[in-house]
């Protein structure tokens, strides 16, 4: 499905948690009718207990006030927060519920990875920032680096409904009946702003490909920057075959990636990607003074997106995420220029001598990420249709 582009709105960027957590406050301390939260961590910690306070203020004067978290994300939801939410009548749920940590199942890399508020149906936030905070990092780090975006005007009507939708879901997958929502609020789509926009989500059913089409058919349009900053990044073959093609038309091509983690299995298996990058004209940087958690990327200076997808095959085969997509030269422009000064005052750009000074026992580690990922997704019953092509290999060869 094709996104449907909505004129009209009014967008902010908000630059990690210390910008998005006093807008998402202000926010819910505003609140009258109706709340829907998700998120896939909901963590024990200030920022968590401030948001949590701020929910149970909200159901306290009458709002009602549906927060949904994942059952692995926030496995910890219910004893942390869950009886002094309910107390107050906050409404939760759980996607998925981690019954246990010791069997693996295929379901259990299918997880709620969306970041989404949506509040009286007249302003939501979307974008990559989990309820968790951003110092929740090693003394010797900043803050944790990420995107949201506040949404005023048209495009709520498509964000609303996809939280409704997703509460309906919930509830009926926990409760074992159909629960239909008694409508509360509308959503509020007069004109806001001047700013084009469109929701996209990825699920099992109907918008399978949404985000990943979205993607690819901006990186096929582009003429002349495609700039990437991305969490998580082992693209499968459509995407990679894309950004090859843009680059030998000309195109420049920027990736920020983590260059500390806390998933290191992941971040080797994307350095794997480096060379083959490298050599086709990419240039990689490796954010360095924090956790990138970032999922945003801006082309020709007028198309941006922001949101919770990663670009690896849990996020774009497999996990629940929402976007943003943009078309706004203001929009884009100011995330092009926040990334722009990440890139420069906190990374590392990566060159090939860098890759070629790797000792055998690191490259091999790197490599074993990389075949351990493969195997992961094709235990999930997804690998060689999505990861290969019809000869069995990748689009370029991996760094070995």
């Amino acid at each position: 499905m094709s996104a449907e582009f909505l004129p009209g709105n009014r967008l902010t960027l908000l630059n990690s948690g210390r910008e998005y957590f006093p807008a998402l406050l202000a926010a819910l301390a505003e609140a009258r009718e109706e709340i829907y939260l998700e998120s896939y961590i909901f963590a024990d910690d200030p920022v968590g207990h401030e948001v949590a306070s701020a929910l149970c203020a909200a159901a306290r004067r009458g709002v009602t006030v549906n927060v949904t978290v994942d059952g692995f994300g926030a496995r910890n939801f219910a004893e942390d927060f869950r009886p002094r939410l309910a107390e107050a009548g906050v409404r939760s749920l759980f996607y998925r519920p981690e019954i246990s940590r010791f069997h693996f199942q295929r379901h259990r890399l299918r997880r709620l990875h969306r970041k989404l508020v949506v509040i009286d149906g007249r302003i939501a936030f979307v974008g990559g920032i989990n309820i968790v905070d951003d110092n929740n990092a090693p003394a010797d780090m900043c803050p944790r680096y990420d995107y949201a975006v506040r949404v005023e005007g048209p495009v709520l009507s498509q964000i609303h409904h996809a939280a409704r939708r997703m509460w309906e879901i919930v509830t009926w997958v926990n409760f074992k009946r159909r629960f239909r929502l008694t409508p509360i609020v509308h959503p509020c789509c007069e004109p806001a702003g001047e700013q084009q926009a469109a929701f996209l989500i990825r699920d099992n059913i109907r918008h399978r490909n949404d985000i990943l089409h979205a993607y690819l058919s901006a990186i096929g349009s582009a003429r002349e920057e495609i700039l990437i900053a991305n969490a998580y990044f082992l693209p499968g073959i459509r995407f990679a075959r894309a950004l090859y093609a843009a680059a030998r038309r000309g195109v420049r091509i920027t990736i920020l990636l983590q260059g500390k983690t806390d998933h290191p299995l992941m971040r080797y298996a994307a350095q794997t990607l480096y060379a083959a990058g490298l050599k086709a004209g990419m240039r990689i940087f490796e954010y360095e003074t924090s956790f990138l958690h970032a999922k945003v990327a801006v082309i020709d200076s007028e198309w941006a997106t922001v949101g919770s997808s990663n670009i690896d095959p849990f996020s774009l085969l497999l996990a629940k995420e929402a976007n943003l997509i943009v078309r706004d030269t203001v929009f884009a422009g100011e995330l092009r220029a926040s990334l722009h000064d990440a890139m420069r005052a906190d990374s590392r750009e990566m060159l090939p001598e860098d890759i070629a000074r790797l000792p055998w026992h690191s490259r091999f580690l790197r490599w074993l990420s990389y075949g351990l990922v493969r195997l992961l997704v094709g235990l999930a019953g997804y690998g060689d249709r999505h990861w290969r092509n019809k000869e069995g290999v990748s689009p370029e060869p991996p760094e070995r």
